[in-house]
């Protein structure tokens, strides 16, 4: 399992009026982690179209635990769980930076898709090998 991390500051725009991060913006943060994630690996969106499909989010769980507010170093971290067949289910966490508790943890089940019928199908034997010989102990991080 590859833990990716990333940092961002919350910005004015992305609070609701309730005077935090709006819900729909943690999603925003998570789906833009995997992105990177994959980007750090070698796995461009034009990368996958390469592959002759892309992966698009089929389903998210989000559990909002505690609020963040305008102007806070939050850390996002992304780890695939599993990859097999047309899946991978990849977690998340948001932390407020230097802070242990989560305040936001997800799992979002990603399918591998055919770049021109949009209908699911294997996940690349290339992709499937990047992410098996990854390590444990490694790390990515963008700050």
């Amino acid at each position: 399992m590859q833990i990716y991390t990333r940092q961002l500051r919350v910005r004015h725009y992305e609070i609701d009026v309730l005077g935090h991060v709006n819900n729909g913006v943690y999603q925003n943060y998570l789906e833009q982690a995997a992105v990177e994630h994959a980007q750090l690996l070698g796995y461009s969106l034009a990368q996958c179209r390469n592959l002759g499909g892309v992966f698009v989010m089929r389903r998210i769980a989000i559990d909002y635990l505690r609020p963040a507010m305008a102007d806070d170093t939050l850390e996002i971290t992304t780890w695939l769980q599993q990859m097999k067949g047309t899946r991978a289910i990849r977690r998340y966490e948001i932390h407020r930076l230097g802070e242990v508790q989560p305040l936001v943890i997800a799992e979002a089940i990603w399918v591998w898709v055919d770049g021109v019928t949009m209908r699911p199908r294997g996940i690349p034997k290339e992709i499937l090998m990047t992410f098996e010989s990854i390590q444990p102990s490694d790390e990515l991080s963008c700050t």
